[in-house]
């Protein structure tokens, strides 16, 4: 009875010790606009093996919260792979405006460095903060086979990080899986895809994007006007066929191509230390419909993609197997649309200027300190002051912002303005907490703006459209599953920086360089 029970007891501990080990792939999945309401609403849709066998076999959080304002898809990419905000890992926005050269570019741009399959230049030396990735192959030593598969550069980047073997994204001219030379651990099979009859580029005059289902069961939303069936033809030969492509189901089949290939060849989960794989899918609006929030086509996506998932599960299972690989999966917290309103409906709010905005705020500095030009410009609800004019009259910077402040705090719809100085300074109370989180000094304009809930902006750009300015939350779900995970069901609303310590907790390494939260309670102690 004894040796029975030592024996008992110590295949117990070799079982809870084994339960404890670190899994041997981590694939983490970031659905760019997933909503977490449209996971509800489509639930009868799914099979049982996408996203309801991550729902019932993870543990599934309701919902994450970013804790800054004008969530996009650099800057909420960045935090849950660094685990900090912006004003810690520098990417604020998907673009960056250069006032000097009047032009527009990614955070990513990089000339010194060229592309593979694409004429864009980029590296990851704008992101400030390590990753997951970055960290896994500090601890590994290098071993650790690091890569990321997204539509998108911005993604793919942020996801690889600063040390990843290579990072792969559809290029938005040739349709070929592009990389830059920054990385330098580019597969051959990559290259072998991109040059065979398998590429999209040789496929994409054969697809046509129909409803998968017939459309009288497309009955969610009961909004939608136009209830005929959608025709989407791709030809590579027009104007943005890969940006159309991108933002359909076949974009996110590709990305599962180029990640079964990954899958078949990289010996995941056959290394002495973990390896990691960072996938991105879309699931937003289509490119023709932004403005169509309730669409068919919204739909059919979330049925395919779910699709797509299940392809993804059954690979992993059978290729690592579930029990050894870590999956994650989130959104990104916000969705992109253009809202216009029906004629003959008028809602609370206005329109606001950016030019009026700075010409009024420009005559009102010259009136006070001479007939001198103050403003350099607005972007992105900031405005930039003529920093040179203002070190030449040997002014304050500071109490030229405050001033410059007092009369755009008085203008018809702006709810908030803050100074840089004063985010610098720490002059700030919770009600700006999001400004400073959300911004980082490097770039930042002098006045941070604010506005009012329905108030839109007007370029006064022929040919640009109004943008109607939402802050409303978009439900972001988070799932582990996988590598002895428990499932349940937790419902209190966590942090975006919280996701980063948790993975790297559960692959036994340090948590990314910016980060200053903990792992999960749930997951800590699974």
């Amino acid at each position: 009875m004894r040796k029975f029970l030592s024996f008992l007891i110590v295949f117990l501990v070799i079982e809870n010790l084994q339960a404890q080990q670190a899994p041997k792939l981590v694939v983490y999945v970031t659905i760019d606009q997933l909503r977490g309401d449209y996971l509800d609403y489509f639930y009868h849709f799914f099979g049982e093996r996408g996203f309801k066998r991550l729902i019932n076999e993870g543990a599934v959080y309701q919902n994450i919260k970013f804790e800054f304002s004008n969530i996009n898809q650099a800057n909420a990419f960045a935090t849950l792979f660094t685990g900090s905000n912006p004003c810690d890992h520098g990417i604020t926005s998907d673009k960056i405006y250069e006032f000097d050269r009047d032009r527009e570019f990614s955070p990513f741009f990089d000339a010194d460095y060229l592309g593979n399959f694409t004429r864009e230049n980029y590296s990851p030396k704008k992101l400030l903060a390590s990753t997951i990735g970055d960290e896994l192959k500090i601890a590994s030593r290098g071993t650790s086979e690091v890569f990321s598969i997204a539509p998108d550069a911005e993604c793919a980047i942020i996801a690889a990080g600063h040390a990843a073997n290579a990072a792969f994204w559809i290029d938005n001219y040739t349709g070929k899986w592009a990389t830059t030379t920054y990385y330098k651990g580019i597969p051959w099979y990559v290259d072998r895809y991109n040059n065979s009859n398998e590429s999209i580029t040789v496929r994409m005059n054969d697809m046509t994007w129909k409803p998968t289902l017939p459309v009288d069961q497309y009955t969610v939303f009961p909004y939608v006007l136009d209830k005929s069936a959608f025709n989407h033809v791709f030809r590579a030969n027009s104007v943005d066929a890969y940006p159309r492509i991108k933002s359909s189901p076949f974009g996110n089949k590709e990305v599962n191509r180029l990640v079964f290939r990954f899958l078949d060849y990289a010996d995941f989960g056959k290394r002495s230390n973990p390896d990691m794989l960072a996938i991105t899918y879309y699931a937003g609006n289509y490119f023709d419909k932004m403005d169509k929030e309730y669409s068919l086509e919204i739909q059919d996506l979330y049925i395919q993609l779910d699709k797509d998932i299940e392809q993804l599960l059954d690979s992993l299972d059978a290729k690592v197997g579930l029990k050894n690989t870590l999956v994650v999966m989130s959104g990104a917290g916000y969705f992109k649309n253009e809202e216009v309103f029906p004629e003959g409906i008028q809602l609370a709010g206005g329109e606001f200027f950016p030019q009026r905005c700075t010409s009024l705020l420009n005559m009102f500095l010259m009136n006070i300190h001479g007939q001198k030009n103050w403003i350099k410009g607005y972007y992105n609800n900031q405005i930039y002051l003529n920093h040179k004019t203002i070190e030449d009259e040997k002014l304050d910077l500071a109490t030229f912002q405050k001033l410059a402040a007092s009369l755009v705090a008085q203008l018809s719809g702006v709810a908030r303005v803050i100074t840089d100085q004063e985010l610098r300074s720490g002059i700030w109370n919770n009600e700006m907490a999001d400004f400073y989180r959300g911004t980082h000094y490097i770039g930042r304009g002098d006045l941070i703006i604010s506005l009012q809930p329905g108030w839109r902006i007007n370029t006064e750009k022929p040919g640009t459209k109004i943008k109607n300015t939402r802050n409303n939350t978009v439900q972001t779900p988070l799932i582990f599953m996988g590598a002895g995970i428990k499932p349940q069901r937790i419902y209190r609303e966590i942090k975006a920086t919280e996701v980063a310590p948790t993975i790297t907790h559960l692959l036994r390494i340090r948590p990314p360089n910016a980060c200053k939260d903990i792992p999960l309670y749930e997951i800590l102690h699974y």
